[in-house]
């Protein structure tokens, strides 16, 4: 066997398919439980019995790989949450005429109209934000 198979390709190996594996599985065990059936096979297949030991510590590496890995995903995950919870807080607010939202939006409630038909039977009451000539004014606040 050669030595840079065994201290160098293999480990790489290992540590990159974990990740992988890790992504798909997502059970550092069943990670580790897969290296290590895959390992048995090509010890007993390819190696003698003296490949048991790189096995078995294949087989942790990829286990420690697969549960490193595991914590970075959801390290990652909580910060992308945080962000999002902190984009909740403070809207992105936009106005394409005004430049402000908040005047655009007072604008737009100071412009409301109110009209109130009293019928006897069935009184309707209409609210509407456009004035007499429908202008759109293209305001928003939208979250990021």
């Amino acid at each position: 066997m050669n030595n840079i198979l065994l201290f160098f390709a293999l480990p790489i190996a290992t540590i990159i398919l974990a990740i992988v594996l890790q992504k798909l599985l997502k059970c550092p065990i069943l990670v580790a439980g897969t290296f290590f059936a895959v390992y048995l096979i090509v010890t007993y297949t390819a190696f003698g019995t003296n490949f048991l030991i790189f096995a078995i510590a294949y087989t942790i590496l990829a286990y420690i790989t697969a549960v490193i890995s595991k914590c970075i995903c959801k390290l990652i995950n909580q910060i992308c949450r945080w962000q999002i919870s902190d984009a909740r807080e403070g809207q992105s607010c936009g106005c394409q005429n005004q430049g402000n939202c908040n005047t655009c939006n007072n604008e737009n409630s100071l412009r409301a109209n109110v009209t109130l038909s009293t019928n006897e039977a069935n009184p309707v009451l209409f609210l509407s934000n456009r004035n007499g000539s429908n202008v759109r004014r293209n305001c928003f606040c939208s979250r990021r």
